[in-house]
């Protein structure tokens, strides 16, 4: 192949490393902050890259432009997506910083800060999950920002006017606690992996070559209708710190919008033990095992928790998915991909006292009336067949046991079974009832709605009774599971048949 004469905008020195062993981590943090068109020089002396990079290309949709080098050295000339002219007025191979430089951190708070003062929950309160549609131009400037492209405070002011229109919409509905629609996130769980320091973002695709078996990980992420190119993936590669908020930026913002209730969503501790702690990429990191991980993850999402509730949140909620894999998983034969399916899959006993000590770490001492925890079966396809199926019986026990006061359960979905396992809770816990279905483009009508809503009313008593859908809108941001105006309706349905119950309170 020729040389390339061009410049490159960046190159890096790769050594000794293989595709699997960490070499596609390092050519994403150079590659990113790159324009499409824009060329990265890697330099190697592994054989193998020279089989495994044109493939990693032609999954990536970049080029590989040249290769040269002498004696075992190589160099490798790769173009970012569709090659172009340099823009006007940067010449070509214009030097350009190979990573985006990190934001100004924000300092610790307190290792005690009292919660601060939030508005009250009613009975038979209305409000999301936690994730809402992002517009188009939201999600362009999320990619932007993500590779380093554009600078966190134009970033930040593109997404304000999202979170206005997110806001605004549920208003609108009428719903009574306001989330900030997740808009600043690429989804509800990886996005810690741009805050927290020691992590970095890559795509899905880039981690397939660390999975046992990548042909089967691709197809069941065609399967699952994920869009791997697009969809990314927190990789640790030092030690996790929180230097600056995860999400106490977003409730300072949305509190600048409306005096209502603001709830917040966060990955919880084991979900993103589950997902993070990666055994093929663990020589890399200063952790060896999960265990050594995990207090790190219980430390950081406590300082978030201070900051959240210093800072007035109604509603800390900490989203568990992955909770319903451990115990139904195993009925499809296969993982899951909205559970981590690049995490372990051990004992479903032993998953479950895990996941149940590091929510106990987790909420130890804070006040259980601000905290919520949220489970379902899977939120990543419109597809009902593709989400796990099973009623919530075996995860009673620890839903009994976990230190929150709110419970936020799907249950419109046939796949939750019935509504009568939730009796068994301890009443001291609200539950927020899932009366709609975000999958369906079906708008229920309030009566539909006001028949699920009065059976848990019946079952629960009102004053238990929180009405919500099944889960967020848009979990993943490229990959929304309804539009903002379905999204709007069926919240404004709920709303409707809340105020039949309330006798039109």
């Amino acid at each position: 192949m020729p040389a390339d004469p061009v410049q490159p905008a960046a190159s890096f020195d790769g050594g000794e490393l293989d595709c699997g062993s960490g070499l596609l981590l390092l050519i994403r943090r150079h590659i990113d902050p790159l324009r499409p068109g824009e060329l990265l020089e890697i330099v190697s002396r592994e054989p193998s890259v020279a089989e495994d990079l044109p493939a990693w290309c032609r999954l990536t949709g970049n080029a590989l432009l040249s290769v040269g080098g002498e004696g075992r050295e190589r160099r490798y000339l790769v173009v970012k997506g569709t090659r172009q002219a340099p823009p006007r007025g940067e010449p070509a191979g214009a030097s350009r910083t190979a990573a985006p430089p990190r934001p100004q951190a924000h300092p610790h708070p307190p290792a005690a800060v009292g919660a601060g003062p939030a508005p009250a929950i009613r009975p038979l309160a209305v409000m999301g999950i936690g994730s809402w549609p992002r517009p188009r131009w939201l999600l362009a400037a999320l990619h932007d920002f993500l590779e380093g492209r554009l600078p966190e405070p134009a970033f930040h002011e593109t997404a304000d006017d999202a979170v206005r229109l997110a806001i605004a919409a549920q208003q609108r509905a009428g719903v009574d606690v306001l989330t900030d629609g997740e808009q600043r996130r690429d989804s509800y769980a990886s996005f810690v992996g741009s805050r927290l320091d020691g992590c970095q973002l890559v795509p899905i695709t880039d981690l397939l070559p660390y999975v046992d078996d990548p042909a089967a990980f691709q197809e069941q992420l065609r399967a699952l209708d994920v869009p791997a190119d697009l969809v990314r993936h927190p990789a640790v590669l030092g030690p996790i710190a929180r230097s600056r908020p995860l999400a106490a930026h977003e409730l300072a913002f949305v509190r600048t919008l409306t005096d209502a209730p603001v709830k917040v969503a966060l990955p919880g501790p084991y979900l993103l033990t589950r997902s993070m702690w990666m055994e093929c990429i663990a020589e890399r990191t200063p952790y060896g095992s999960r265990n050594e991980i995990a207090p790190a993850i219980v430390r950081v999402l406590r300082e978030e928790i201070v900051a959240l509730l210093a800072g007035g949140a109604a509603l800390v909620q900490l989203d568990e998915p992955v909770l319903t894999e451990v115990v139904f998983g195993h009925a499809r034969g296969s993982r899951t991909f909205m559970c981590g399916a690049l995490g372990e899959k051990l004992d479903p006993a032993a998953e479950l006292a895990f996941a149940e000590t590091l929510l106990a770490q987790t909420l130890a001492g804070f006040p259980r009336e601000r905290l919520a925890l949220h489970a379902c079966r899977g939120n990543w396809t419109p597809d009902e067949r593709a989400a796990l199926s099973g009623p919530w019986d075996p995860l009673l026990g620890l839903l009994a046991r976990v230190p929150v006061g709110t419970l936020f359960l799907e249950h419109a979905t046939p796949r939750a079974g019935d509504l009568g396992a939730l009796a068994e809770l301890p009443r001291d816990r609200r539950i927020g009832v899932g009366v709609v279905n975000q999958k369906t483009p079906h708008v229920e009508t309030p009566d539909e709605i006001l028949a699920r809503a009065e059976r848990a009313v019946a079952l629960l008593g009102a004053e238990r009774v929180l009405l919500t859908p099944d889960c967020g809108f848009a979990t993943f941001a490229d990959n929304p599971i309804a539009s903002a105006a379905v999204a709007e309706a069926k919240l404004a349905a709920i709303v409707a048949a809340a105020r039949t119950l309330r006798g039109g309170v």
